[in-house]
C-alpha cells in the first residue's frame, strides 16, 4: 500500500497537509504515516529534567494526533500511523522515508508569510533533486473546498 507521508508540527499550514494527505489516501487507498519530529534542542538539560521534558513533548504530539486521526477515521476512514522521532527535521524525514518503503509521497504545507514557504520546504527543496520520492507541497492559505476539489 502507498503512504502518504505529512509532517505534524505547531504550523498552520499543518491543517492542509494533513487534508490533502488524507483525501488522497482515500481516494487512492493508500494510507498515511504522520511523523512528528522533538529537536533534540529541547533537552538540553539535567538528565531528569531532559527526560520529564521528552514524556510531555511526546505526551502532547498523541493529544494533537489523536485530533486528526479522529477527523481521518470518521471522515475518510483512514487509520492514520504516526511516528514519533528525535532529532534534526529533515534528518528524521528522510530517515523515515528510508525505514518505509511504502511511503510514496511526502506532503508538506506551505506557510503563507512574507518569509517564505517554511524551514522545512525550504531546506528539503534544496535538495529535492535527489529526494527518492515526490514532495508535495499544499498551500496554507488554499480554502478546504477547493483543495477537496483538486483531490
Amino acid at each position: 500500500m502507498r503512504k502518504f507521508l505529512v509532517i505534524l508540527d505547531d504550523s498552520r499550514e499543518c491543517l492542509n497537509a494533513m487534508r490533502f494527505a488524507a483525501l488522497r489516501a482515500e481516494h487512492t487507498g493508500g494510507g498515511v504515516v504522520i511523523l512528528s519530529v522533538i529537536p533534540p534542542d529541547e533537552f538540553n538539560h539535567w538528565i531528569g529534567v531532559g527526560d520529564l521534558m521528552r514524556q510531555e513533548a511526546r505526551e502532547r504530539i498523541e493529544v494533537h494526533y489523536e485530533v486528526f486521526a479522529k477527523w481521518m477515521r470518521d471522515k475518510h476512514q483512514i487509520d492514520p500511523q504516526l511516528v514519533i522521532r528525535e532529532g534534526e527535521a529533515v534528518d528524521q524525514i528522510m530517515s523515515q522515508i528510508r525505514d518505509d518503503s511504502e511511503i510514496g509521497v511526502l506532503v508538506l504545507g506551505a506557510g503563507t508569510s512574507k518569509k517564505g514557504p517554511g524551514p522545512l520546504i525550504t531546506q528539503l527543496s534544496k535538495n529535492s533533486g535527489a529526494l527518492p520520492i515526490p514532495m508535495t507541497v499544499v498551500p496554507g492559505d488554499l480554502p478546504k473546498e477547493r483543495l477537496e476539489a483538486i483531490c
